[in-house]
């Protein structure tokens, strides 16, 4: 028994000697400190960055959308493979007017590539074309017309009666153009214009298209 004890003993001694020289760990209590200044500043240039971001993206959207021209049926205005820019958000607020540069697929069709021309009539009008000019509601209308001297009528040389969302759009070249007189692309309805054709990004036209 007091062999026993002894060990014991000796055992404690042992253990509180390894306690004491153990180093006791110590975290002191820090406040964290929140600064409300930089915080604002922060989330303030993230909006800003999103912002910018945003407008940027809406400025492609809308103004920035890429279409080659194909042909010179728009010559001396635009040639042939001149890249211009489509404003689409500017006849959301306004309807297209006689003398615009639409951009558009005939027939609504998809699969087709776009096509580049100006309007010459407007929803409801009546239009015909005799004598080389262009008559809207039997009278000859100059204003906003780009073209005279037209030797192929095609259609039109009959009176066309316009729906009430329906364009009749000619190529500044009219010789050289296929556009509303001939049967393959016809009357343009407003749901499939693209947009308005308003800067050459390409070429020796580079700039805005003047009309």
């Amino acid at each position: 028994m007091k062999k026993q004890e002894i060990r014991k003993k000796r055992r404690r001694q042992k253990e509180k000697q390894t306690n004491r020289q153990k180093p006791r760990l110590h975290f002191p209590s820090e406040g964290l400190h929140i600064d409300q200044n930089r915080v604002k500043k922060s989330l303030l240039l993230m909006l800003q960055i999103g912002a910018a971001c945003l407008l940027a993206y809406s400025l492609v959207l809308f103004y920035g959308q890429r279409v080659s021209n194909a042909g010179d049926s728009m010559s001396p205005i635009l040639k042939n493979g001149d890249v211009v820019l489509v404003d689409r958000l500017v006849y959301n607020a306004v309807k297209p007017k006689r003398g615009d540069i639409v951009v558009f697929k005939p027939g609504g069709n998809q699969n087709a590539h776009y096509l580049i021309k100006r309007v010459a009539a407007l929803p409801g009008e009546m239009i015909q074309i005799k004598n080389g000019s262009i008559y809207i509601d039997g009278q000859v209308c100059t204003e906003g017309i780009y073209v005279s001297d037209i030797r192929s009528a095609g259609v039109a040389a009959e009176p066309v009666e316009l729906g009430a969302n329906e364009y009749f759009v000619i190529g500044d070249n009219h010789e050289g153009s296929d556009d509303s007189r001939t049967a393959d692309v016809g009357t343009v309805k407003r749901k499939d214009i693209f947009g308005k054709a308003w800067f050459v990004v390409s070429g020796d036209h580079f700039g805005r298209i003047k009309e």
